[in-house]
């Protein structure tokens, strides 16, 4: 029906589109009886193949959707519905801020991939986390809540900038099961800066202790970070014991694509989201995974649109997998698809859980066991 229904859609403007899709999610949203219609529609046969459990909480399926479809916790309960393990929402600020000018967000179908610059468009964490509190009672999966920099706030004052992070912080860790802090969103300006080592220990050093020691805190990195550069963020999430990783977030790159360069050259600036990103995402996992060997929780984010992709990911070491673009491309129901072909896919190969697979060549020294 969606593949149907796709072409319509994409006739329209990216931002209308996604209004579209916001409005159709209003029913089951706020209607519960339409919500368990939905939920029986789409979520897949209870397996227990599928069952992951990191961080202390337990994901029905390891495919999630990742931070940027719903900024403000509008659809929290029909997208929990629609068979994710889990959901990330955001990227939220201390400050309420308007996306960037448009036109900030662009298709290229030939590589069923997006182009945003969006810029963290949100109402302030304040307003989503009280949203998003008034949600969690009927969401039954564990919830994330990415949090980033107000682009009001200097990036080269690092105080101003920690004060800002620990406001969002502060904001929404109650109603969060996990707290991503996004350092790597292209669409922001100065933002990557924060990845360098010593900003880097700074500004999480301060969140970890403004979360408390009980609550859960990952980092997002992006893909285009050299060797060096990966290695000294690793070392950072090691020294301070984070939770874990998310990688990654979307690109700057725009090699190898099949979309026209005039076409390319016309969008401009933005970051890159889809199965381009696929290998560079696989190649980040399997580094941090050797790198960090089974002390953090790994979540994989990029390209995946297939049970098998998000078997590689899995294979080279994410615990977790995330969708977005796919979402937009395929459709409402792809996370429960890619969820029950993942566990037929278990199922042939006689594994019991899919935590099984997660990359056990692990050459990082004093690897020890999954938190």
């Amino acid at each position: 029906m969606y593949g149907a229904l796709r072409p319509l859609l994409f006739v329209l403007p990216p931002h209308v589109a996604h209004a579209f899709a916001f409005a159709a999610l209003w029913p089951p949203e706020h209607l519960a009886p339409l919500r368990a219609v939905l939920r029986c529609v789409a979520r897949p046969a209870d397996d227990a193949r599928l069952a992951t459990t990191v961080m202390g909480l337990t994901f029905r399926s390891p495919i999630g959707l990742a931070a940027g479809f719903d900024k403000n916790a509008y659809r929290p309960r029909a997208l929990a519905a629609l068979g994710f393990g889990h959901l990330e929402i955001g990227t939220v600020t201390a400050l309420a801020q308007r996306e960037n000018p448009r036109p900030n967000l662009f298709r290229l179908p030939s590589d069923r991939a997006l182009v945003n610059r969006l810029g963290f468009p949100n109402e302030g964490a304040e307003r989503v986390a009280a949203r998003l509190g008034a949600a969690r009672a009927s969401l039954g999966i564990p919830i994330g809540v990415s949090i980033g920099k107000s682009r009001a706030i200097s990036p080269e004052d690092i105080q101003a900038v920690v004060a800002d992070y620990i406001a969002a912080m502060e904001r929404v860790r109650n109603v969060a099961d996990f707290v991503v802090v996004n350092v790597s969103s292209p669409n922001t300006r100065g933002l990557r800066t924060l990845q360098a080592p010593r900003h880097a220990r700074t500004l999480l050093t301060a969140l970890k202790d403004a979360l408390g020691p009980s609550g859960r805190m990952l980092v997002k990195i992006a893909p285009d970070l050299d060797e060096g550069g990966l290695e000294d963020i690793l070392d950072v999430v090691e020294q301070l014991g984070l939770v874990g990783v998310v990688a990654t977030n979307t690109t700057l790159a725009r090699d190898g694509l099949r979309t026209p360069s005039r076409r390319l050259d016309a969008i401009g600036t933005g970051g890159l989201s889809g199965p381009p990103l696929r290998s560079r995402v696989l190649a980040t996992v399997r580094r941090i995974r050797a790198r960090l060997g089974r002390r953090v929780v790994v979540v994989g984010v990029g390209g995946v649109e297939t049970a098998d992709q998000a078997l590689a990911l899995i294979r080279a070491g994410a615990d977790l997998v995330q969708i977005y673009t796919s979402f937009i491309y395929g459709g409402p129901f792809i996370a429960s698809r890619i969820a029950r072909d993942l566990g037929e896919a278990l199922e042939r190969e006689g594994v019991k859980n899919a935590a099984d697979l997660v990359a056990t060549d692990l050459t990082a020294p004093g690897a020890d066991a999954h938190p």
